[in-house]
């Protein structure tokens, strides 16, 4: 069956209006500049996925989270930032633990739209954090954690590295907006392209720049193999926390656990610090989002889904950390990566799986301090994109502009390690959303919205098709019954793509 771009647009057409504002701009994905693992994500029907689906409260078991100090603590008191694709209003989502960030996506200029979830990857996230659906008793792993949603992707995950840049800087100039509820922990299960140096790379130094404002970045892997020979970047970056999905064959026990074969490993200069379960996880399920509507196959009752991907493991692992820190909010990012590494049971003889309960039992070193070389963040943006990107007017975006403007790195790196680049809704120069809080929103409190014209790349574009298409988000792997789908196999274009 071949998945034409007709196809996948009549698909996302039932889930969104084709109607944002205006017309005449269609954003799509350029062809790759070459050929290789850096790919946009998309959907590989397959028949290799054996592992049985995994609840949250077996998770729970494999993590050590559910005996000793472990079982006591629920992540309160610490704020999770969800770098994503949004969260929406379902039962499962407390709104008291949801706060809504500024909508940085292209999505954000449809009323409709805003701060909401079309493409169901971070409500699937968010419900592994704070979940607590009521009908089917599905509970996150850190349910009284403060979750801030910073949505950056839309119906298909499309997302630039700038909005990724610019959400980065906005958490750590709002980190402490709520004192009671401090973000502590950013999730980022997206992983870029790109391949750039890890000492001049922007998107690494803005990572750079949350933790050494006491912020503990979890990175996602990315789901190309072991043979890939790299991590996703940010997750290269050597300071962040990086996260490996593990298979767990569908036992609660880590003996039988294994690297999932879709998971990045790295390479020796720069392995993944940590396995997290990552195959077949179940949480919240968004209704009439893209893939909820494209694998029917994945729901789990009315109010669950399932999915695979370093994404869940990265998910699993935020959550993780928000309960450390709830325990002792005086660790630093340094002694909570390295507690976490060393609290760890082995897997597969090969690497080491994610426990929590472990962690805890260890006294944190002082002396935790990563002394690796730090970015500049001088290097080009183009770098950290890879080879996939979205366009306006059939006119890739490319070169030194962020979706909003020109973008120079050194003089953005500035701002932002003194805590500058966002003034209110303003980054750096270009106003990209509300100048504050407000009560618009189902969730406990919410960013306010602003309008922006776009890039200068394609002229003044009026953004009117939600089908963008751009790199991967790292969990693209959802499984259903006899599927577990990572990534196009034929290239960027929908038209050639193949359903294996």
């Amino acid at each position: 069956m071949v998945l034409t771009r007709t196809m996948m647009r009549a698909a996302i057409a039932a889930v969104l209006p084709l109607s944002l504002a205006g017309v005449g701009t269609v954003v799509t994905a350029a062809p790759a500049a070459a050929s290789g693992s850096n790919r946009p994500g998309g959907w590989q029907n397959s028949a290799t996925g054996t592992t049985g689906p995994t609840s949250l409260k077996d998770v729970r078991s494999i993590i050590g989270a559910d005996t000793g100090v472990a079982s006591l603590l629920t992540g309160a008191g610490v704020g999770v930032a969800l770098l994503d694709t949004g969260v929406v209003p379902v039962s499962g989502l407390p709104a008291k633990q949801i706060v809504n960030g500024p909508d940085l996506s292209f999505e954000s200029q449809a009323d409709g739209l805003r701060y909401l979830d079309s493409y169901g990857h971070g409500t699937h996230m968010a419900g592994i954090i704070v979940g607590n659906d009521t009908a089917s008793g599905s509970k996150g792993l850190a349910p009284g954690a403060k979750l801030t949603s910073v949505k950056l992707g839309t119906a298909n995950g499309a997302v630039d590295v700038s909005q990724v840049i610019a959400a980065i800087d906005w958490v750590v100039a709002n980190k402490d907006a709520d004192p009671a509820n401090p973000i502590r922990v950013i999730n980022l299960s997206y992983g870029s392209g790109g391949n750039p140096s890890s000492t001049t790379d922007p998107l690494q130094f803005a990572v750079e720049q949350a933790w050494k404002a006491g912020i503990v970045v979890v990175a996602a892997a990315g789901n190309d193999g072991a043979a890939a020979g790299t991590l996703d970047d940010p997750a290269t970056d050597p300071f962040v926390l990086s996260v490996g999905a593990a298979d767990t064959n569908g036992t609660v026990s880590t003996a039988d656990d294994e690297v999932a074969e879709f998971s990045s490993s790295g390479s020796a200069a720069r392995p993944v610090d940590v396995l997290a379960p990552g195959e077949s996880i179940i949480s919240l399920r968004d209704p009439g989002s893209s893939i909820d509507v494209d694998y029917p196959a994945a729901r789990v009752g009315d109010t669950l889904f399932r999915g695979s991907g370093t994404s869940q493991a990265t998910a699993i692992t935020s959550a993780a950390v928000a309960l450390l820190l709830q325990a002792r909010p005086w660790l630093t990012p340094d002694q909570v990566k390295n507690l976490l590494k060393r609290g760890t049971s082995l897997t597969g003889s090969r690497t080491t799986e994610l426990n929590v309960g472990k962690a805890l039992g260890l006294i944190a070193d002082p002396s935790s301090t990563q002394k690796f070389r730090a970015s500049t963040g001088n290097g080009k943006l183009d770098d950290a994109r890879g080879d996939s990107r979205v366009l306006s007017n059939n006119i890739p975006l490319s070169g030194e502009n962020s979706v909003w403007g020109p973008f120079r790195s050194a003089n953005w790196a500035a701002f932002a390690a003194q805590k500058r680049s966002w003034v209110r809704g303003t980054w750096m120069g270009s106003t990209i959303a509300g100048t504050g809080w407000t009560g618009a929103s189902w969730a406990s409190k919410t960013w306010g919205a602003a309008a922006w014209a776009g890039g200068p790349w394609g002229g003044t574009p009026t953004w009117s098709d939600p089908s963008w298409s751009i790199r991967r988000w790292s969990s693209a792997r959802w499984s259903t019954t006899d599927w577990s789908g990572a990534r196009y196999t034929a290239g960027v274009d929908w038209a050639t793509s193949t359903w294996g």
